[in-house]
């Protein structure tokens, strides 16, 4: 008997559910899934890639200490089928669940369906895998995070010489774009443990405000998104660390407002492990008569920074170097795209997701239809740029750093976009555009028909969380 572990974006050695009992028998092998297919797939790019990677790396360190180590299988779920059968005939396969797109999941489904009760998935989110029940979510939720974490896999007795690519596999792949790349977060529970330290004892300081500003939120914000994404920690590890050290901290509030984030983030992920479709249709499928027709070039200008409004391209230019931006500025960003140029969010979408070293699917679909005002439970949203660019950047000597041909104007210009032929022509008019947007999505919110559809999609779901989250 032989078990069989495979990683997919759960790429740490603790608290990981499918090395943990997967390593029980002390008879196993690791195997990390690439399929160049997926990293080409509905919002995947290189430096999510390269993240991945250097995670990958980290971890392969680790359980070469156990006397194991990462075997890369290059290829598709249906190839690793082949290969699993061609090569055992006892085995159990242990994976943990991955709320992925489209082309991840159609590929898992199958596999998973092939392989039945030599199959065992395990869960990483808090979520509700089957007899899902959005009502009894939270207390699940609840449950899972403070439960035990696991620890370190065993040590391991098997010595099969597996005819499989290592780690080393990766090193070739970003030389051509390295400069690119250079300025994203690094991947690795090392780099993941050192944020969560730096945030709890130091950075958070007044996070409840400073998370909404580009240029203090660099600092402000964990920034450990892709982390999560990644899973070179777990949710788990960060929830429980600070429930432990938060009476002896500072800036109590500020954290609790970093809990509920947590809590959030698994919410969201959670929507579309229950409902896959919303990758390519609004919550509310009535809103996907709204936006029937698309313009590359605007989308193109829109995804590039080349608006002409300052703040916003600032924004996208930025986001595109770095991998990363708060929060606040990702709902413009996407909130401008879907109003102000009203374009459909499933053409905007994907394209925006690959600037993101952190995408995670779950999160990223839910916010985009949030700010495009698609799904039915939430107020329509629009974000005035000229507002966030002087609530959020007063002197605009940030947007400044990030478009220097705009040092000498005055900031009261470069927040309404009133720069005549000293800057790009702004590619809208915000008013107009604004006031179309809110006709047509009011227009349909007010029948009936739409009242009784935003109902089944608030039981499918919102939220049922009453109780606030304070640290414990």
């Amino acid at each position: 008997m032989i078990d069989i572990i495979i990683l997919n974006r759960n790429l740490r050695l603790l608290d990981n559910a499918a090395l943990f009992y997967g390593s029980l028998r002390s008879n196993f092998i690791v195997i990390y899934l690439h399929d160049k297919e997926y990293w080409k797939s509905n919002g995947r790019s290189l430096r999510q890639l390269k993240f991945a990677t250097e995670c990958l790396n980290e971890l392969d360190q680790d359980l070469k200490k156990i006397n194991s180590e990462i075997n890369v299988f290059d290829g598709s779920f249906e190839m690793l089928k082949d290969w699993i059968e061609k090569n055992y005939d006892d085995y159990f396969i242990h994976m943990n669940h991955c709320t992925d797109t489209n082309y991840f999941r159609l590929g898992f489904k199958n596999f998973k369906n092939h392989f039945g009760r030599r199959l065992r998935i395990y869960d990483d989110f808090g979520l509700q895998l089957s007899n899902f029940d959005r009502d009894s979510w939270s207390k699940n939720w609840n449950h899972i995070m403070s439960a035990d974490l696991l620890g370190a896999p065993k040590y391991s007795n098997n010595d099969d010489n597996l005819n499989l690519k290592k780690i080393k596999f990766f090193e070739d792949m970003f030389v051509d774009e390295s400069y690119k790349l250079n300025d994203i977060q690094k991947g690795g529970t090392s780099f993941a443990n050192q944020l969560l330290e730096s945030f709890l004892t130091e950075r958070c300081e007044d996070y409840r405000v400073k998370m909404s500003s580009p240029s203090k939120s660099e600092e402000s914000c964990s920034r450990l998104s892709p982390h999560f994404t990644y899973g070179s920690i777990s949710i788990r590890q960060v929830y429980q660390k600070l429930n432990k050290t938060v009476h002896n901290l500072n800036h109590k509030q500020d954290l609790y407002s970093f809990k509920k984030r947590l809590y959030w983030h698994c919410h969201f992920v959670q929507k579309l492990h229950t409902e896959p479709e919303l990758e390519f249709y609004s919550m509310h499928r009535m809103c996907d008569s709204l936006r029937t027709e698309h313009d590359d070039e605007m989308i193109s200008k829109w995804i590039s920074g080349e608006t002409g409004f300052p703040f916003l391209d600032a924004c996208m230019k930025y986001l595109d170097r770095y991998g990363w931006i708060n929060f606040r500025m990702r709902a413009m960003i996407m909130s401008f795209a879907s109003y102000n140029l009203w374009q459909p969010w499933q053409k905007t979408s994907p394209l925006l997701a690959q600037l993101f070293t952190d995408y995670e699917p779950g999160i990223h679909i839910s916010q985009v239809q949030m700010q495009s005002g698609v799904t039915g439970i939430n107020l329509p949203r629009i974000y005035s740029v000229p507002k966030q660019s002087m609530d959020q950047d007063p002197d605009s000597s940030w947007t400044k750093s990030i478009l220097p041909k705009l040092d000498n104007i005055d900031p009261k210009l470069i927040h309404n976009a009133e720069l005549n032929g000293t800057y790009i022509d702004k590619i809208v008019d915000l008013k107009t555009s604004a006031k179309f947007a809110r006709e047509n999505i009011w227009a349909i919110r007010k029948s009936n028909e739409f009242k009784n559809e935003a109902r089944q999609v608030y039981l499918k779901h919102g939220s049922r969380r009453k109780r606030k989250i304070r640290p414990n």
